[in-house]
């Protein structure tokens, strides 16, 4: 999948119906298949939307911390 992903990513025009059905033939669902395409969009479109606007990303320390917090007092703790 993350192959499959990867060329949808960076190659789509090289996508064929091949791809799909080896994913299929491997055992990975056709719902599993398209939550991953929608994921993988979603995540596309923030980043050409985060890069256009120069948004920085903090250093890793920043998220660490953050995530230090939501594991002590859950993500919607004000």
């Amino acid at each position: 999948m993350l192959g499959f992903l990867e060329k949808y990513t960076l190659r789509p025009s090289e996508i064929v119906p091949a791809d799909m059905q080896h994913l299929l033939a491997i055992g990975i669902s056709e719902q599993a298949i398209q939550d991953a395409l929608y994921a993988s969009a979603i995540f596309q479109i923030m980043n050409r939307l985060a890069d256009s606007f120069g948004v920085d990303v903090p250093p890793p320390e920043v998220f660490a911390s953050g995530a230090a917090r939501r594991l002590e007092r859950g993500y919607y703790s004000s």
